[in-house]
């Protein structure tokens, strides 16, 4: 049974961006260096500081976990992740907002809370199954389906 001590609770959700930045049918994601889903793939993006816009925060995460600059386009999802402890208690509580980013340029490299990047296609993206959070798995699911449609018409 999950712990509800309420001292443990954090006071309020963290919010987050992720960026979802198409190349040629493959979708950029990164291998996280720390919780949640420390070593698992996921899209690139971060916490959103104080005074930050969502656009300015997944420019500035996109550069620093990859080192590509790309601009922020329009809100593709919100998804509400929870990060529990091993009791089963909140350890945090992150609302990822995200965006869907057109590339302009940069030198590509892991980097900051990156291990490694990868550019997933759809039968990549299955192959890799568990190796991807669920939540990025969806997105970029979802995205790459997209864009394989309108590459057919």
């Amino acid at each position: 049974m999950p712990n509800t001590d309420a001292s443990n609770v954090p006071s309020r959700p963290i919010p987050a961006v992720s960026t979802a930045l198409l190349w040629n049918e493959h979708i950029l994601m990164v291998r996280r260096a720390h919780a949640p889903n420390a070593g698992r793939l996921a899209l690139p993006g971060g916490k959103v500081e104080p005074g930050e816009t969502l656009q300015a925060a997944a420019k500035r995460e996109l550069l620093e976990e990859t080192g590509l600059r790309a601009e922020a386009g329009e809100v593709v999802t919100a998804i509400d992740l929870f990060d529990h402890e091993a009791d089963g208690s909140l350890r945090s509580h992150y609302v990822i907002i995200v965006l869907r980013m057109a590339w302009q340029g940069g030198v590509e490299g892991a980097a900051s809370d990156a291990t490694e990047l990868v550019w997933l296609d759809r039968d990549g993206l299955e192959a890799a199954g568990s190796d991807v959070c669920s939540t990025a798995a969806r997105v970029a699911e979802a995205l790459l389906e997209e864009a394989a449609g309108k590459n057919q018409r």
